[in-house]
């Protein structure tokens, strides 16, 4: 992914990408949306800022003062944040309440942090590592930011791996007494905390006993010690084999007595399909077949009125990551179709101390390790397409023609004799209407008309102009019309003006080293 616009150009277009902050809390759900207390939709489109490596302590806060990397999470779009914490910050009393930041921070000899968050944040750094984060969490409530507390791990430290010994139930760092009771206290303390919407479970469950038994032994009681502690938040609970697969709730569930706060959040990143796999195969082939994967493995429950969380994905920012960029087109473009809630990993310029580096670059950062800057504001531009909601209760429907490689939606440009289509933000963008059965796509009450040629603009025409378009591809994400020559070409954007063109339909083989991306468009 290149910076294809300038940092000051990104700013401007995400200012009006900033979602509405909501007031009216708690959370609930209804069937599989998110809604607020006035049976509204809310859409989480988050950030996961971790705390849970050895210092416990929410990262970047030795470059930035809080309250301004609080207000870039804002500016970036994004209205939730999922703040990781691990175990031991609520059952070993000794590190969260008789170790002071300052104190985490030398026993680590981490002492130039030392002397950054006693520039940028001296409030915090001779408070108890748990006072600390309570004030992570009230400056994000400050800023109209909602809260979702995910027990990441046992002991602080980088995660994860099989041979953890905390990587699932009754492994020896995992005892689930001691899991359930610590669930509850940091319910408790959190619990007329406004922000604080939801509480994840457990990130990751994993090992060689990752099967379902242990899960529906455990992760329920898990569950009802939240919602006994804190009952307005909502209760998360994540799957199996990374929090990869939900799919052994298809023939057995469970009942629990939050139903009206029970939310499934799922994982997937690249190497979750195996590694380079996104290089190897033809991304329209390999994208349908990976999403029909990811629905089997726990799509399936959007259908059966449950929300699913999306609560981590990520590509790296810092580099030519071709496998990256692929999937990330293929989960946008899934993500968009659902109007899934989610959190991208990670807001992370850089670590403290990860596996024993010191201020380790997070390449899967939106931030740079400065903590101020952009990593990449083409990526953040992608996300903006699925940060605000398309449907659900109290939303009306809009139909729209979404490009996942840009984030952005097809429109027309009306100022002129001619019309054309281009792209614009979605929240900018006309309502288009295709209906496959027909293959007519209408956009402001006008159809598309093919061009003469490739390469062309597309415009738009009305009545016997209107041409007829095809789905093509396994992904159905290639718009098709043939010219009158006979030849089939395809939807396209030109990237000096974003504008709508005409041109060959790429990657219909099995070439792999074909990338269709710029051509691929979503119906929402």
């Amino acid at each position: 992914m290149t910076r294809s616009i300038s940092l000051c150009l990104f700013f401007f277009l995400f200012i009006s990408w900033i979602p509405k902050l909501i007031t009216s809390y708690p959370l609930s759900t209804k069937s599989r949306w998110i809604v607020d207390e006035k049976g509204q939709r809310v859409k989480l489109a988050c950030v996961n800022w971790p705390a849970h490596l050895q210092p416990a302590v929410a990262e970047g806060l030795n470059k930035q003062p809080l309250d301004s990397i609080s207000k870039k999470i804002v500016s970036m779009g994004f209205n939730c944040v999922r703040l990781t914490w691990p175990l031991d910050l609520m059952t070993n009393d000794t590190l969260a309440r008789n170790v002071t930041v300052k104190q985490s921070f030398e026993r680590l000899n981490l002492l130039d942090d030392v002397l950054g968050i006693q520039t940028h944040n001296p409030k915090i750094l001779n408070l108890p590592i748990f006072n600390a984060f309570q004030e992570v969490v009230s400056n994000l409530g400050q800023n109209g930011v909602m809260v979702i507390l995910d027990n990441h791990l046992t002991t602080p430290g980088w995660c994860c791996s099989d041979n953890d010994l905390d990587a699932f139930f009754e492994y020896p760092n995992f005892d689930p007494v001691i899991w359930t009771k610590g669930l509850s206290k940091m319910a408790s303390l959190f619990r007329n905390v406004t922000n604080v919407v939801g509480m994840s479970l457990r990130n990751e469950p994993r090992g060689t006993r990752d099967y379902p038994n242990l899960w529906f032994k455990y992760m329920p009681k898990g569950g009802e010690a939240v919602h006994a502690a804190s009952p307005e938040v909502l209760v998360i609970l994540s799957g199996i084999d990374y929090d990869t697969n939900l799919s052994f709730l298809r023939d057995r569930f469970f009942n629990v007595s939050f139903t009206d706060k029970l939310v499934f959040e799922q994982h997937w990143y690249s190497f979750s399909d195996g590694r380079d796999s996104w290089v190897k195969h033809n991304s329209n082939d390999f994208c349908a077949k990976i999403i029909e994967k990811v629905t089997h493995n726990g799509g399936f429950l959007i259908g059966r009125g449950f929300p699913l969380f999306l609560t981590e994905f990520g590509a790296n920012l810092r580099s030519g990551d071709v496998s990256g960029n692929r999937y990330m087109n293929c989960l946008v473009a899934w993500a968009a179709e659902n109007d899934l809630d989610w959190a991208v990993w990670a807001l992370t310029g850089d670590y403290y101390l990860r596996t024993g580096q010191k201020h380790m670059v997070e390449t899967f950062g939106v931030l740079a390790p400065n903590w101020k800057d952009v990593a990449n504001s083409t990526y953040l531009q992608k996300l903006s397409g699925i940060q605000l909601p398309v449907r659900g209760p109290g939303l009306q429907s809009k139909k729209l023609l979404f490009h996942p490689t840009t984030g952005l939606c097809v429109t027309s440009n009306l100022s002129n004799n001619s019309p054309t289509l281009r792209l614009e933000q979605c929240r900018k963008a006309e309502p288009s209407t295709f209906n496959p059965s027909e293959g007519i796509l209408w956009s402001n009450k006008m159809c598309v008309e093919a061009p003469d040629a490739v390469g062309q603009k597309v415009k738009l025409g009305a009545g016997t102009k209107c041409s007829k378009l095809g789905q093509t591809s396994a992904t159905h994400m290639h718009l098709s019309f043939k010219t009158n020559n006979g030849s089939l070409i395809c939807l396209d954007v030109d990237e000096l003006d974003n504008s709508i063109v005409a041109n060959p339909c790429k990657c219909l083989t099995m070439d792999a080293s074909c990338d269709p991306a710029s051509q691929w468009f979503k119906v929402l």
